[in-house]
């Protein structure tokens, strides 16, 4: 999944792809994308909403690479994360070339997850889950 250009999105450009995400999903919406964790169940939903209406993986690789920003951008501010550029070796394994450095130092690939959950509507690869259940998130207050 690259930018809209075609070329892989880089970890300083991230912040600005979720904001774009957020202004151009709630311009006609009032969906509550507000970078809570709650709001990854809205994530979730609009995920599901795609997969149910049919969409082409290819048709809505905007939309998913923008709710991947988004989910990341949750990282960062509930979670301590901050936005990388992959080496060689983890694009190779996660598939993308930015991802999520954890407090602790573990990289997370929230682009992936939303592509995962796209591909399979699991329950298991629940975007809000995702950030409940993993390991390495600095405490903050819960949003």
């Amino acid at each position: 999944m690259g930018a809209a250009d075609g070329r892989m999105p880089r970890a300083m450009e991230m912040r600005a792809c979720a904001a774009g995400f957020v202004v151009h999903v709630t311009a006609r919406n009032r969906l509550p994308l507000d970078y809570s964790v709650r709001s990854l169940r809205v994530a979730d939903f609009l995920v599901d909403g795609l997969r149910k209406g049919g969409a082409d993986r290819e048709r809505v690789a905007g939309t998913l690479l923008g709710l991947g920003a988004y989910v990341g951008e949750v990282l960062v501010r509930r979670a301590g994360a901050v936005w990388v550029d992959l080496d060689p070796d983890q694009r190779t394994y996660f598939g993308q070339a930015v991802g999520v450095r954890m407090p602790d130092g573990r990289v997370w690939n929230p682009l992936g997850k939303v592509l995962n959950r796209f591909t399979t509507g699991e329950a298991e690869e629940s975007l809000h889950r995702f950030y409940l259940t993993m390991p390495g998130r600095a405490r903050r207050a819960a949003a």
